[in-house]
């Protein structure tokens, strides 16, 4: 194929060449999966079939099916068995279009972007809007231009130390290039910063915070650090020392943690409102009781985490099992007592 398709008259010539291969069957349903499935080549170096058959919920023999038919039209796709599918380096193909709903989803993308990532990423992002509507039609340009002065998202906990601007660039380039970065870290036992080299393996929100997973050349072991409690991050020219998998791996492991099994009653007219936090402390069931509700976790933070924060409800609610945890809160509460009457 030429190089037209650097220009949308091209596009839309190379779009009929795969209609035209592909009439006669599910046209349609069909077009649209093909289309997606070349965007997609296009995102990655190498993309699995499997990967594709996941995506669209369809078999690996429809993929294959696909796949061939792009070929037939001609795009360079290199495939490789147990490898994947990859297109020739230096081939490229405008965006197809955007709907008016992907369109307005960037108005929440760039405001989320804007709160929740620090001031580096945030300023790559706004760039990256502004290309993303260049290729919009008029009626989405406007569609989004209504939107955008109309969203407003506020966090809720101050999410970065103002002192390290660009503290997620710097991570995902140390994800990205695997080497290590220096921190000054305050965490929570220590009265002052302490220096360290880490291992960045991946970053996750939750909460409302975002946290660092790293290995920790300090403690020689993997830690959580959470991004406002950074006061320096600088890059070095050190690589990773170790394989460190995925952050899923690591998390998971976690999971697998010693679990306690916890039951509490709650009030039909508070349990509403914490049903929302109730995951992150291992929500297994629930069970409604009359005018109340119960709760049964699986935590692994029973005396600490827990109780604590049952302690935000506990006049409207009671603890059934374990003993353990009634006896915490009570003790828990009496230093509360004492400090107040004092």
């Amino acid at each position: 194929m030429s190089r037209k398709t650097s220009s949308i008259h091209g596009l839309k010539s190379y779009l009929w060449e795969i209609a035209h291969a592909i009439m006669g069957m599910d046209t349609v349903k069909r077009f649209d999966r093909i289309v997606a499935i070349l965007i997609q080549l296009q995102t990655k170096r190498i993309v699995k079939a499997q990967e594709l058959a996941d995506r669209f919920e369809v078999s690996l023999r429809t993929i294959y099916r696909d796949v061939r038919t792009l070929e037939a039209s001609g795009v360079p796709i290199v495939s490789e068995a147990g490898v994947g599918y990859s297109i020739m380096e230096g081939y490229r193909l405008p965006p197809v279009m955007f709907t008016r709903e992907e369109a307005g989803s960037f108005v929440a993308a760039e405001k989320l972007m804007q709160q929740f990532t620090d001031k580096s990423l945030g300023a790559y992002y706004e760039s990256a809007m502004f290309k993303l509507k260049s290729v919009l039609r008029g009626k989405e340009k406007d569609w989004v231009e209504a939107l955008e002065s109309q969203v407003s998202i506020v966090p809720g906990q101050v999410l970065f130390n103002d002192k390290v601007p660009n503290a997620l660039e710097i991570l995902f380039e140390s994800i990205a290039e695997r080497k290590q970065v220096f921190l000054r870290y305050e965490s929570l036992r220590e009265e002052t910063p302490l220096e360290r080299h880490i291992e960045p393996v991946g970053l996750f929100n939750e909460n409302g915070f975002w946290y660092i997973l790293g290995y920790c050349h300090l403690r020689t072991d993997y830690r959580h650090f959470r991004t406002d409690r950074i006061h320096k991050i600088a890059r070095t020219s050190l690589d990773f020392l170790l394989e460190h998998g995925t952050i899923d791996e690591h998390r998971s492991k976690k999971e697998e943690v010693s679990k306690t099994k916890v039951k509490i009653l709650v009030e039909k007219s508070v349990a509403k409102y914490i049903q929302g936090q109730t995951k992150h402390y291992g929500l297994v069931s629930i069970e409604i009781k009359g005018e109340e509700v119960e709760m049964t976790f699986m935590t692994t933070d029973w005396k600490n985490g827990f109780s604590r924060w049952y302690l935000m409800f506990g006049d409207y609610a009671k603890i059934i099992e374990p003993e353990a945890l009634r006896e915490r809160v009570v003790e828990i509460l009496a230093k509360s007592q004492e400090r107040l009457s004092h």
